[in-house]
């Protein structure tokens, strides 16, 4: 460790000395440095990192209005301000010479030493090429990071809190697409309803949820939810634990001599599940249960939450199993 340590510090102060300029005669004509230009560059880097940075920030903060638009401009004027400082550097900064001779021999190493002298002579338009190098750099840090932040839509990454956070808490009252509260004595067998938390946000993964009566005598329930389907009324979630499509059928046997149980069934893949065994899977490709919530029936002989899911909303992706919901 101690000779590396050595050989990192004597690499370090070799780049720090400057190497000796040796004076040989110039190929590209001298000319004045061009101040101005050099400073437009550094402003127009500058600016092309601002927008760049702002592009994460915009898609990161779900308040601000327009994000789409915004995620647009952003990205477009950082690539904008670095082309303007492209064509500055060409046009000020870098010389142009139009030179006619006819083609020699093969190259030689003294023709590839004249190649390095030019290019050599051609940075000395540039005077303060640390701060062309912090800003250059700065704008094309930005950028990279607002290349890469779309990435963080293919998945959680770190906080994944939201995912399993519902909009149901004890005492939730359910109501209809029409706003209109359940009632006990309205839900009928044989039929399948949809409901979502009142006063809530429909479009959040884990408000719609399915709501179906069965016979008491018929429930198969897990000891644990004993009094979760009050009056044989039971509600899981809508969301198919396979690959997040919406169940939309409920299959009734009409012969239930030789027809199997009542079962809710995903349109997609055909996974099916069995609401009197609290939402086992009977059939098709899901992996786990369909998350059943607890109700209740109020003084007035309403429904309502009577707590949380019994398992995490949505497909099974990696972890789903070690994560419960939250209110």
């Amino acid at each position: 460790m101690k000779r590396w340590l050595v050989a990192a510090f004597v690499l370090l102060l070799g780049k720090l000395r400057r190497r000796p300029r040796v004076e040989r005669e110039r190929i590209v004509a001298a000319a004045p440095p061009n101040r101005r230009a050099e400073l437009l560059v550094f402003v127009l880097f500058v600016a092309a990192a601002v927008c760049g940075a702002a592009f994460p920030v915009v898609y990161a903060v779900n308040a601000i209005p327009r994000q789409t638009q915004f995620l647009g401009l952003s990205l477009g004027l950082c690539l904008g301000f670095v082309g303007v400082a492209c064509i500055v550097v060409s046009r000020y900064l870098v010389p142009v010479e139009e030179l006619e001779e006819d083609y020699g021999p093969p190259s030689h190493p003294e023709e590839q030493g004249k190649v390095e002298q030019i290019l050599d002579e051609s940075g000395d338009r540039i005077t303060r090429k640390r701060l062309f190098v912090l800003g250059a750099g700065a704008a094309g840090g930005a950028l990279g990071v607002a290349l890469l932040t779309p990435v963080a839509s293919l998945g959680p990454v770190f906080d994944i809190s939201p995912f399993f956070r519902t909009p149901w808490r004890r005492g939730v009252r359910l109501v209809g697409e029409d706003g209109r509260p359940f009632r006990a004595d309205g839900v009928e067998e044989d039929t399948f309803y949809t409901a979502f938390p009142e006063h809530a946000d429909r479009e959040q993964m884990g408000a719609p949820i399915v709501v179906i009566r069965l016979p008491v005598g018929d429930l198969r329930l897990p000891p644990e939810r004993r009094g979760w389907a009050p009056g044989g009324i039971l509600a899981f979630s809508k969301i198919c634990t396979h690959a997040g499509c919406a169940i939309g059928l409920y299959r009734k046997p009409k012969f239930p001599p030789t027809e199997p149980r009542p079962a809710l069934v995903c349109p997609c893949h055909y996974s099916t599940f069995d609401p009197a065994r609290g939402g086992n899977v009977s059939f098709g490709p899901a992996g786990r249960p369909l998350p059943q919530r607890p109700l209740h029936v109020d003084t007035r002989g309403e429904l309502r939450a009577a707590g949380n899911f019994s398992g995490a909303v949505g497909l099974s992706w990696w972890g789903v199993r070690n994560r419960h919901p939250t209110s």
